[in-house]
């Protein structure tokens, strides 16, 4: 009589140990953004966040160039990379934008930046998108390059509900990614669903768009706070998470945790490698002490440096 091999169904506790590893891998290298007014309140960023952690720093219109470059030194000062924001919409010419670029340089150390079209709908003068800003050669020099990227599309560039524009934007930085010696990736404004974030980085590799994505994630925040950033950033149909869950009384009084998202996701990249979504970027939207404190207390503790940013993608 042969002998019959029974393999043993996994406990519930070998299953949660795997997941949690899915989670803590997909948490490796996070990072996270900033404003001066709430840095300042931080007495040491070495204190909260993994060594070589970026940290992006959003430029609110408004915000004085000084308080901007100010957080970038303070932040290289304590070993965290810092990557500002450049709102095209807010810049008024190129004089304005080699005044940033060369202060950020001379006085913070800064090598990356994000580039973005920025909040307002009219420009303040000579840029109306990112594109229009690299094209000045500005950035030539510079390590790190990234974009902004909206998995449930943006009306503020396709009125008409479609992503046509988006897409031809897309499609232009990934040829400027094949031509630059800088690491090109997308860093996601953040929604709270992974089905649409999962079909849209799937759709961009079907369009041939290779960029690394590095996807946008709501830290821990009470309910009402985040619906409220919700609606003034513009984010998509999951917003209706937020809405679900309002509705839930035995739900509505405790604060919002990204983890069911944040698993699904890790989940599906474990399943699926060559998913474009490299990294985590956390908006700390209920503070960066609530956001940082979750990513530990879930693993995230492996920071790796900037530098580290997959390359995209050539394509042939």
């Amino acid at each position: 009589m042969g002998l019959f091999s029974f393999r043993h169904k996994p406990s519930a506790t070998s299953a949660e140990d795997q997941t949690s590893g899915l989670l803590e891998n997909f948490l490796s290298g996070y990072s996270i953004e900033v404003i001066p007014r709430t840095a300042d309140q931080i007495e040491s960023f070495r204190d909260l966040l993994p060594a070589g952690t970026r940290v992006y720093i959003a430029h609110i219109e408004g915000t004085p160039i000084r308080d901007m470059v100010r957080t970038a030194r303070r932040l290289a000062d304590e070993g965290f990379p810092a990557m500002p924001h450049f709102p095209a919409r807010i810049i008024r010419d190129r004089a304005e934008l080699a005044e940033w670029v060369a202060r950020y340089r001379d006085e913070a150390g800064v090598e990356q930046a994000l580039l973005l079209g920025g909040g307002p709908t009219t420009p303040a003068g000579a840029f109306e998108d990112s594109m229009q800003m690299l094209e000045t050669g500005l950035f030539d020099g510079f390590r790190n390059l990234h974009f902004a990227g909206h998995p449930e599309s943006n009306r503020d560039i396709d009125p008409d509900g479609s992503d046509r524009m988006v897409m031809q934007s897309l499609k232009w930085k990934q040829k400027f990614s094949e031509r630059t010696d800088a690491r090109v990736a997308i860093t996601t404004q953040f929604c709270f669903e992974a089905a649409p974030v999962i079909a849209w980085a799937d759709r961009l590799t079907t369009e041939g768009i290779y960029l690394p994505i590095h996807i946008g994630v709501a830290g821990p925040a009470k309910l009402h706070t985040l619906i409220k950033y919700s609606m003034s950033c513009g984010v998509g149909p999951s917003m209706q998470v937020l809405q679900r869950r309002a509705k839930d009384v035995s739900k509505l009084l405790l604060p919002y945790e990204p983890t069911d998202l944040l698993t699904e996701l890790a989940e599906h990249r474990a399943q699926h490698p060559d998913l474009g979504i490299h990294q985590v970027h956390f908006f700390p939207l209920g503070g960066i002490r609530a956001t940082a404190n979750w990513v530990t207390e879930n693993g995230g503790c492996a920071g790796r440096p900037a530098s580290a940013d997959a390359p995209a993608k050539k394509t042939t």
